[in-house]
C-alpha cells in the first residue's frame, strides 16, 4: 500500500454493513497492520485520512470506491460519476422506507401486472426526471439525518431532485419478484424508483435487494471483499 500518495480501492460491501462500518473497518485494520499511530498530548490516535465516494444503504451490496491519503481529495470526482444497480422489486405492497427496513404498511392487487406492463413501465422512466428521495434517507433536512427524523415518527418533506435514467432493463421477472438492471446519474435513489414504479404499476412496490456493480468504469468484478482485503494486510512490526 502507498501510505504517502494513497490509492483507490474498490471494496465489495457487506450486507447490513454502512458505508462508514466498511470504511472504519478499513481504518483500524490498516492503522493496526502499518502501525499508524500518533500521539498527541500523551493520547495515542489514529491520524489517517480514509473515506468512500458515494453510499450505499445497509441493506445494499456492492461496490465502494474508497480513498485513503492524499487520493481523498479525489472523491469529489469518483461521486459524480454514474451508477449501475442490480437487484429486485417486490411488486403488490409498500413500506415506508420503500425496502426491507421496516414492515408492510400497505398491500395492493398485483392481477392486472402484465409483463408487457412492466417492460413499458421500465421504458417510461428512461431519461432526467424529477425525484423526491425517500424520507429513510441520509440527506440532511435542518441539520438532521433524514432517516433520523423518519425513524422518530417526525414528519418531513423531502424535495425533489433531478436526475437521468440512462438505462433501465428488465432482466427476469417472477412475479411478485421483478429483476432489474439501472445505469443513472448521482443522486438516483433505486428506493424511490422501486416506489414510483409500483405506482407506475396501479400497485405498490418495494426495493427488495440492490447490488451496486458500477461507479463509472469502475466494475464490481475487479473489487476486494472485505474480509478478504483485511486478512491480506501484514502486520509490521513497531
Amino acid at each position: 500500500m502507498d501510505l504517502e500518495n494513497g490509492e483507490v480501492l474498490l471494496i465489495n460491501k457487506p450486507l447490513h454493513f454502512t458505508s462508514f462500518d466498511a470504511v472504519n473497518k478499513l481504518k483500524y485494520a490498516i492503522v493496526k497492520a502499518y502501525n499508524l499511530h500518533f500521539y498527541e498530548n500523551g493520547k495515542r490516535i489514529r491520524k489517517f485520512k480514509i473515506g468512500h465516494a458515494g453510499t450505499l444503504d445497509p441493506l445494499a451490496t456492492g461496490l465502494l470506491i474508497i480513498c485513503y491519503a492524499k487520493k481523498t481529495k479525489s472523491i469529489n470526482a469518483y461521486m459524480g460519476m454514474d451508477k449501475e444497480y442490480t437487484g429486485s422489486f417486490y411488486l403488490g405492497a409498500t413500506r415506508p422506507s420503500y425496502d426491507k427496513e421496516t414492515e408492510i404498511d400497505k398491500v395492493f392487487e398485483t392481477t392486472h401486472i402484465s409483463d408487457e406492463l412492466i417492460y413499458q413501465a421500465a421504458n417510461d422512466f428512461l431519461g432526467e426526471q424529477m425525484q423526491i428521495p425517500p424520507i429513510f434517507s441520509a440527506i440532511k433536512k435542518d441539520g438532521v439525518r433524514a432517516y433520523q427524523n423518519a425513524r422518530d415518527g417526525v414528519e418531513i418533506k423531502m424535495e425533489a431532485r433531478k436526475i437521468n435514467i440512462l438505462e433501465f432493463e428488465i432482466t427476469e421477472i417472477n412475479m411478485p419478484l421483478v429483476y432489474f438492471r439501472i445505469l443513472c446519474s448521482k443522486g438516483t435513489y433505486i428506493r424511490s424508483i422501486a416506489y414510483d414504479f409500483g405506482k407506475a404499476l396501479q400497485s405498490g412496490s418495494y426495493l427488495d435487494s440492490l447490488c451496486r456493480t458500477k461507479i463509472g468504469e469502475f466494475n464490481l468484478d475487479n473489487a476486494f471483499n472485505l474480509d478478504d482485503f483485511v486478512h491480506s494486510l501484514p502486520i509490521v512490526e513497531k
